[in-house]
């Protein structure tokens, strides 16, 4: 193998050198491969850049980590890359990567040849969604969205590497939005909101999913995929909830799958009146069963249509918002719910570590991060209470 300096002139005048490397495949024929600036997709500036890229392309022969250039495109390997994880994923996370790539990703670089694919187009990319990358032109996405979609993107090139076509991950020198700029406002409710809404929809056919939600900061899917035989009573006659199934809607499609983690698979403790609740529930159903007769899709599921099958997470969500509306709360998503309660706990001086291995988050620092709003409010109580507890020991001395 050997490799040449080629010097072409550009549409403006100006010299740009390419690496020629000439190698002979196994046929023993010879073959001429063009090699530009990785970083640029285009000559070099200089001939000492080009000449110093060719000694580590010739270099790279020796390790087995040469790269012949190819004309894969942008597009083409991420529907192969596609293929390639879709066993080894969840169908909704699989679902998310396609629907992102081929919204936001694939029409901005899908025809643009892999190998170059630069940091520079990659930011590029992200600074166009962020402005107008709503794909129904309404603006742009959430920071926390670009985030989602640079993920994707670094991985996916990651493989690209792994695989040899190409020799380093354009991905790893790119500027997506920070994850200081993805948490975002935590959409929750006062005490007193939560209490009105619970109040006014408690005979709403969708009330209990509510309540349950409040009353544990499960996520919709694990409420939906939960069924009787994950409750039970421990020897403390406290009801127990096992979250480890969940319900989402792909594309069309309601699918079953296990929670997120490890720690997502988790027991909460139900409180009485929440205990109560899925009682007159079960009751409920039973009698909708009895009704029902043989129609009646018996998928042990708690929380369902009024012929048993499972309920749509949106049309949930939809109601729920509905309702929000016509009670003149403060609009929240469904997932406030979630928030709420954590919200809430914290308040209380519920411990941090409490808080979240009830929501089934990984570790503390990561319950700590998004409701680091409660935190003022937390260090003006720890405040007082040590001032306090201080104050109670000098007047017990000045006793004495």
């Amino acid at each position: 193998m050997r490799g040449s300096i080629v010097t072409r002139t550009d549409s403006k005048g100006r010299d740009r050198y390419f690496v020629l490397i000439e190698e002979r495949g196994h046929d023993g024929k010879r073959r001429r491969r063009w090699h530009a600036d990785p970083t640029t997709g285009s000559g070099f500036s200089s001939k000492r850049a080009a000449e110093a890229h060719a000694a580590t392309l010739i270099a790279s022969v020796g390790t087995g980590s040469y790269v012949a250039p190819t004309r894969e495109t942008v597009g083409t390997w991420l529907d192969t890359w596609l293929a390639m994880v879709q066993p080894s994923l969840r169908k909704s996370t699989w679902a998310s990567y396609e629907k992102n790539l081929r919204l936001h990703v694939k029409p901005a670089l899908g025809a643009q040849e892999l190998r170059r694919l630069t940091p520079v187009d990659l930011d590029r990319l992200y600074a166009h969604l962020l402005q107008a990358g709503r794909y129904d032109g309404t603006g742009g996405l959430a920071p926390r969205t670009v985030r989602y979609i640079a993920t994707i993107v670094k991985r996916a090139l990651k493989d690209a590497v792994r695989k040899g076509l190409i020799t380093r991950n354009p991905a790893d020198a790119a500027d997506p939005p920070k994850a200081s700029a993805t948490t975002g406002e935590i959409m929750a409710w006062s005490a007193t909101d939560l209490a009105t809404f619970l109040a006014a929809t408690a005979g709403h056919r969708y009330g209990p999913i509510w309540s349950f939600l409040a009353a544990t900061g499960a996520r919709r899917g694990e409420a939906l995929g939960l069924r009787w035989s994950d409750l039970h009573t421990g020897t403390d006659k406290r009801t127990r909830a096992s979250l480890v199934q969940t319900i989402q809607k792909v594309r069309s499609e309601l699918v079953f799958g296990t929670t997120k983690t490890a720690s997502s698979r988790r027991v909460v403790v139900l409180d009485a009146t929440t205990a109560a609740m899925l009682r007159r529930t079960k009751r409920a159903q039973d009698q909708a069963r009895l009704a029902y007769g043989p129609s009646w899709d018996d998928q042990d599921l708690v929380f369902t249509r009024e012929d048993g099958q499972p309920l749509y997470p949106e049309t949930v969500s939809r109601s729920f918002r509905e309702h929000v509306d016509a009670l003149g709360l403060r609009a929240i998503p469904l997932h406030g719910l979630r928030h709420t309660w954590a919200t809430l706990a914290l308040q209380a001086g519920v411990h941090p570590k409490v808080v979240q291995e009830r929501l089934g988050h990984a570790n503390v620092s990561i319950t700590l991060t998004i409701y680091s709003h409660v935190a003022p409010t937390l260090h003006g109580e720890a405040a007082d209470t040590v001032a306090a507890l201080v104050a109670a020991a000098g007047e017990a001395v000045d006793r004495r």
